[in-house]
């Protein structure tokens, strides 16, 4: 009986021994947790994280231009860029306003041929729209894009994965003006510069009813705070990059801030470098 229980319980701790090895050598065998890996291209871009201070104003213009030379004249005013995400059925209505917006020196993103929900499309119709989008863009003002907006700020993981996938930032904003609902220009003054900082994208439409009378007053609150306005493109970090699970765009190495393309949409001078790195595999665009 003695002799029975010893060897029962040698069988017992040789067991629990090798149920440990197996669980061990598992463990061991997991690759490393890379959580710029993990997020990478799940989330647009909202917002940069970035030690310059400057921020980024964007206008979506999907219908409607009433008030758009306005809104040039007042950027013209303080000498400031911006981004216009352009939709097709926008540009047919006004391809000579868009070129204004282009020669007034600012960036043109894609916003789609026709506004849909990008969610509920295909892979194939998420092309069409993208590649319909660009190609009108630039018949109509020489710009080649390179960021892309998505309609109603809707999007899922195949939206990000076939944006990135055709060489687009896609880009959202972390400061939304609710100027499309009619709010008062004190009421888009007091949400655009509640809580702004480094890094913001905000979020205005060409056509708002108050957009232009909340613009200036806004342009003269950021200069208070010494918060520089420049195009989304200029504000995105280029090179080893991620963008995090709040959708703010991370360095995860090797990243410089690049100036905004020129009117034709070509690199600026100073970004050949980046230019010739790209061309070796190097972006990670």
């Amino acid at each position: 009986m003695h002799i029975f229980i010893i060897t029962r319980r040698k069988k017992y701790l040789a067991a629990v021994a090798g149920l440990l090895a197996i669980l061990l050598l598992g463990l061991f065998s997991l690759p490393l947790r890379n959580p710029a890996a993990e997020t990478a291209c799940q989330k647009p871009i909202y917002e940069v994280d970035t030690a310059e201070q400057a921020v980024a104003i964007s206008f979506d213009a999907s219908w409607g231009a009433e008030y758009t030379p306005q809104l040039l004249d007042i950027l013209d005013q303080y000498g400031v860029k911006t981004t216009f995400f352009l939709v097709n059925i926008w540009l047919e209505d006004y391809p000579e306003l868009a070129r204004e917006i282009v020669a007034r020196g600012h960036e043109i993103g894609l916003h789609s041929a026709t506004h849909p929900h990008f969610s509920e499309l295909s892979v194939e119709q998420m092309q069409h729209e993208l590649d319909e989008n660009a190609a009108l863009i630039e018949k109509v003002t020489g710009y080649q894009p390179e960021l892309f907006r998505p309609p109603f700020g809707d999007y899922n993981d195949l939206v990000v994965a076939t944006v990135n996938e055709n060489d687009y930032y896609c880009v959202q904003w972390s400061i939304d003006s609710l100027d499309w609902s009619d709010n008062s220009a004190e009421e888009i003054y007091q949400r655009v510069t509640k809580d702004i900082h480094a890094g913001d994208i905000v979020l205005f439409h060409n056509n708002g009813l108050h957009t232009a009378e909340a613009l200036g007053p806004v342009l003269d609150y950021l200069a208070s705070c010494s918060l520089e306005v420049i195009p989304v493109g200029e504000l995105l970090l280029r090179g080893d990059y991620y963008v995090d699970l709040n959708g703010i765009q991370r360095s995860s190495g090797n990243t410089e801030v690049l100036p905004a393309p020129d009117a034709e949409g070509n690199p600026a001078e100073e970004t050949k470098a980046g230019a010739e790195a790209a061309a070796m595999g190097l972006d990670q665009k």
